[in-house]
């Protein structure tokens, strides 16, 4: 099992989330977040003065799939969420150990 940690901006969000469904993905958590990286914000003018936007908003996903599905959800992610322009995020793969449905108790793959 792995786990998918994808950062992109939010308008692109609906794009990545129906991508997601045609590679036959089932569940998704989606954060609201803040952040920055090479872009290091912008400047904004608000009421004659200047001041650096050094957060801007991002969303972040977060998918735990089976191995097999791991590079069509990359490979989705990775083409919906492209603009061309900096600050289209990052995508992080990570490996799961366990994993525990609540409800049930079931374990494994069989808990996602």
């Amino acid at each position: 099992m792995k786990k998918i940690e994808a950062i992109i901006k939010p308008f692109k969000l609906d794009e990545v989330k129906e991508a997601l469904q045609e590679v036959g993905l089932q569940g998704i958590t989606v954060i609201e977040a803040k952040g920055f990286g090479r872009q290091k914000g912008h400047t904004e003018l608000y009421r004659g003065a200047e001041y650096v936007v050094d957060f801007l908003p991002k969303v972040k996903l977060e998918i735990v799939l089976g191995d097999s599905m791991v590079e069509g959800a990359i490979e989705a992610i990775r083409k919906s969420a492209q603009t061309g322009r900096i600050g289209d995020g990052k995508i992080f793969v990570s490996t799961i150990e366990e994993a525990i449905r609540i409800r049930t108790g079931e374990t494994g793959p069989d808990a996602i």
